[in-house]
């Protein structure tokens, strides 16, 4: 489990495609307690970590994850958001975040407003119905704020220390982001019987056909 908080930016050294994909991952404050066999979130992703030295780490990615992340259009030199497992009794300063990505999202604009810059986003088909105003969203790791959602649009809000602390600064319309929806969200939708079983009704909409007990 993640918070969406940041530790630092890594850069990918090599990147070796087999089956599947293996990332060589250079860093410096995660490598002070990583060993073999941890978890590690990777712009988002959560990658379990295979060799550990001096200032690298290696994970590996399954063929599915290499697809359905911008992790499998990797090369050497692109950075990275990192971020270690949330400890027990460590401060939830983001949100929960699983690490497990449902898509990838679009950038569409990005307009600077001081010291401040508020990105335009489209996710992906069916995940709109977790985007909810001033509700959370995990962008390359990062936890976010959702702004104004309509259809499959939605805006974030990039503070000063978040261009700072991630990769979320060199954005640019046209690129592309990992997205991982609100896990409450999606866990609310499950227990409720995810609209109709499964249809395309959002769970606001079910709630104001009165279907599901207030």
């Amino acid at each position: 489990m993640f918070t969406g908080l940041i530790e630092e930016i890594g850069v990918i050294r090599e990147v070796r495609r087999e089956v599947g994909l293996r990332l060589a991952v250079e860093a410096r404050l995660v490598l002070e307690d990583l060993k073999p066999g941890d978890s590690i979130a990777v712009s988002g992703p959560c990658l379990t970590v295979e060799e550990v030295d001096e200032n690298l780490f290696t994970v590996s990615l399954l063929p599915e994850t290499a697809e359905l992340t911008t992790l499998g259009a990797a090369r050497p030199g692109r950075p990275v958001n990192l971020e270690r497992p949330l400890s027990v009794g460590d401060r939830l300063g983001g949100h929960f975040v699983a690490g497990h990505v449902d898509g990838v999202a679009e950038v569409v604009s990005v307009e600077s407003r001081g010291e401040t810059r508020l990105v335009q986003l489209l996710c992906p088909a069916g995940l709109e119905r977790y985007l909810v105003d001033q509700g959370s969203v995990a962008l390359d790791g990062v936890s976010l704020t959702v702004r104004n959602p309509a259809g499959r649009r939605f805006a974030v809000s990039l503070v000063p220390a978040t261009l700072e602390a991630t990769t979320l600064s060199g954005l640019r319309a046209g690129d592309r982001v990992n997205m991982e929806a609100d896990l409450l969200a999606k866990h609310l939708e499950k227990l409720t019987g995810g609209g109709k079983g499964g249809g395309d009704e959002t769970l606001m909409e079910w709630l104001a056909e009165g279907q599901v007990q207030r």
